[in-house]
């Protein structure tokens, strides 16, 4: 017999079919599909982390300020009100904090006997500052010098005195003014989208109004406001950082800002 009369199969062609590669298309993009939002969530944690780590360091660099001059930085110095001069200097609680934040050079580098936005200090207030910046926070260039975290002024939910915080106009506080407890008191939170957010600007205190990322608060205001799902992280007075949510009692809030509202707090309250 002829070899060749002994096939009885004929070769098959290598490759996929079309409907095969359309399967393993499809494979693909439900594996990527149920990949991403855990991916997300991985960014996210690190960035909250980055975040918490940003608070533990502004608050270790105010408790070094405190041990060298027995006293707090002063919110803002020559607060500039609708009356006030524009002479006035007008900066903030922050910029004091950079000798202390491993920033020496760019301290000294800004004129203190000058305003903050004089020409004099324009290179200086325009420095971006890592520390400063929340990495969930969107990137805004028209700011410049920006900063995620505002101090706390006080609070308007418990009484009408709004200047029951720690980072006052004009006025230092020190530790033994905060009579409720340093770890029962809020001193910086984040402040994501405030209208005032130059670390060297004197207007980055506020006074709390309403709730955590409170989607009621006027646009137009400094309030605790993140982008975090579920919450914002906040510094308190003994230097630990804790993420408060959104579903934290605005009464509870309003008690942790004020700094001798004499109010009793629990643990289990946030």
């Amino acid at each position: 017999m002829h070899p060749r009369t002994s096939l009885s199969f004929r070769l098959r062609p290598c490759g996929f079919t079309m409907i095969e590669l359309m399967v393993v298309l499809a494979i693909i993009a439900i594996m990527v599909g149920l990949l991403m939002p855990a991916v997300q969530a991985a960014r996210e944690s690190a960035r909250k982390t980055q975040c918490q780590s940003n608070l533990k360091q502004i608050g270790i660099g105010i408790h070094g300020y405190h041990n060298a001059r027995n006293r707090l930085p002063v919110g803002c110095l020559e607060w500039r009100g609708p009356m006030s001069p524009r002479t006035n200097r007008q900066f903030a609680w922050s910029a004091f904090l950079l000798p202390y934040l491993d920033q020496q050079p760019l301290f000294d580098s800004i004129d203190f006997k000058q305003p903050y936005d004089a020409a004099v200090n324009a290179a200086s207030a325009a420095t971006k500052l890592s520390i400063f910046i929340c990495p969930s926070a969107p990137e805004n260039e028209s700011i410049r010098g920006k900063t995620d975290y505002g101090g706390l002024f006080g609070e308007r939910i418990r009484d009408r005195h709004p200047d029951d915080g720690v980072f006052l106009y004009d006025r230092r506080i020190e530790w033994d003014d905060i009579t409720d407890g340093l770890a029962r008191t809020l001193i910086v939170a984040e402040d994501i989208g405030g209208p005032d957010s130059e670390w060297i600007n004197g207007r980055n205190v506020f006074v709390q109004a309403g709730g955590i990322n409170d989607p009621d608060a006027w646009a137009g205001d400094n309030e605790i406001r993140s982008q975090h799902s579920g919450g914002a992280m906040a510094l308190f007075a003994d230097g630990h950082v804790q993420f408060l949510a959104n579903e934290l009692d605005v009464q509870v809030l309003g008690a942790l800002i004020t700094r001798k509202g004499r109010e009793s707090i629990s643990d289990d309250d946030f």
